[in-house]
């Protein structure tokens, strides 16, 4: 999605004992720091803006980030490097990532590096630390994290005698709504009613159904999966009877990358999609628009998302200790509330919602917030060892049920056949 440069990240390597003060400032160590661009809005500025304040802060450290374009791009790249003997030292990748890169070999934990203590890693919420912990160890620092949230036009809900300042409860008031909001002429639609995508995270929007059906997809251990329970093809069931029972949803496949510019040019009136677009559609709406929590069956919830922060094994000792400022730097409660505005990301850790940068940012745009109050129902998403193969066999059956080329309950039992088959050697 941008332009991939190359980066580097230096660090103050440990000097000889008997060095004088000058030779070891003139030290240092380059890190290159892999970075995904996967949303819209001006994060990469955001992004240098930060590398450039590091900078100043830590004299000896240069930071040039690599930009390794969409978070799919960015592990096949970081993990093909690895294999070449090319690692970068820190990568912001999915946190999702996590058994893969432990299964590669080619991170480590960050427990018992320098600088990094219970009370710095406890102070994340733990709802963003499920998908950074497994075996006792920390392998993950959660910084571009995020919820699934809707977005909603409030004109468009206006016109539908809708209250517009209230998106949808349950799912049934969801369709409700929906069927309202859809604008049909025949067999034209101006005006869908809702859109969740299906396209680049499948997986990760079908999860928000399955959280409120009150089912987990996998174990903690990230060696099962559970597609085939019959709650699962009910939330499957759910999204397909949107277009083809409800007819309030686009038919087929709906692309990810698109749907925000659907939502601006008021071709749907309610879209799914992650809090990480929340100052993108702020920038861009030419309407009033409401952010709201995702709507409950059995229980309201949503998965969590988005990246962390790995440092790789090839990184030297000098290396890794620079890797752990420049963590802390980022995830410091005043940064991680000022990326909170910037970008839309939740902050990580609820001391940065105490700082007056964000008290101030959610009393002026209450939306803010909405994000941050759904991780109370928040599960960890949708990760596994063997996670790009075991993902994709879910998503080829969802995406076959959207298209209607095949039923749920067998879609799913397929599905978790092949997951199964990929998961067995890891029990």
């Amino acid at each position: 999605m941008t332009l991939t440069r190359r980066a580097t990240l230096g660090a103050f390597a440990a000097a000889p004992l008997l060095a004088t003060p000058a030779l070891r400032a003139q030290t240092t160590v380059d890190i290159t720091f892999n970075y995904p661009i996967a949303v819209g809005g001006p994060i990469t500025r955001v992004i240098d803006g930060y590398c450039a304040d590091f900078q100043k802060e830590n004299p000896g450290i240069t930071v040039r980030p690599v930009y390794t374009g969409t978070y799919q791009d960015s592990i096949t790249k970081a993990l093909t490097a690895a294999r070449g003997g090319d690692a970068p030292d820190v990568a912001v990748l999915l946190s999702t990532d996590m058994f893969t890169l432990i299964d590669e070999d080619v991170i480590v934990p960050w427990d018992g590096l320098p600088g990094i203590d219970a009370g710095y890693l406890n102070g994340f919420y733990p709802a963003f630390m499920a998908n950074s912990q497994t075996g006792g160890k920390t392998w993950g620092i959660p910084f571009q994290r995020s919820t699934i949230v809707a977005y909603y036009n409030k004109d468009a809900f206006r016109e539908a005698g809708l209250n517009p300042e209230a998106g949808p409860s349950t799912w049934a008031n969801q369709v409700e709504m929906a069927q309202k909001l859809t604008k049909r002429s025949g067999d034209t639609v101006s005006q869908w009613g809702i859109q969740i995508p299906s396209s680049g995270f499948p997986y990760w929007l079908f999860q928000a159904l399955t959280t409120q059906n009150d089912i987990l997809l996998m174990n903690q251990e990230g060696n099962r999966t559970f597609y085939d329970d019959p709650k699962v093809a009910e939330a499957l069931q759910y999204w397909a009877d949107l277009s083809m029972k409800y007819r309030v949803h686009p038919r087929g496949v709906v692309e990810w990358g698109t749907t925000p510019r659907d939502f601006f040019e008021r071709k749907v009136a309610i879209i799914w999609t992650t809090t990480g677009n929340l100052t993108n559609i702020k920038t861009n709406a030419p309407f009033p628009f409401g952010v709201a929590k995702l709507p409950a069956n059995r229980r309201p919830g949503s998965p969590t998302g988005g990246g962390n922060i790995y440092v790789f094994k090839a990184a030297s000792p000098a290396k890794r200790g620079a890797a752990v400022k420049f963590a802390k730097f980022l995830t410091t409660p005043e940064r991680a509330a000022q990326w909170g505005r910037d970008t839309g990301y939740v902050a990580v850790s609820p001391a940065a919602w105490e700082t007056p940068t964000m008290k101030a940012y959610v009393e002026s745009f209450p939306a803010a917030a909405v994000a941050r109050d759904q991780l109370a129902g928040a599960v960890a998403e949708l990760s596994t060892h063997d996670n790009q193969r075991v993902t994709k066999a879910l998503n080829d059956g969802l995406q076959a049920v959207l298209t209607g080329r095949a039923q749920s309950v067998p879609a799913m039992n397929a599905a978790q056949a092949e997951a199964t088959r990929l998961l067995r050697s890891y029990r």
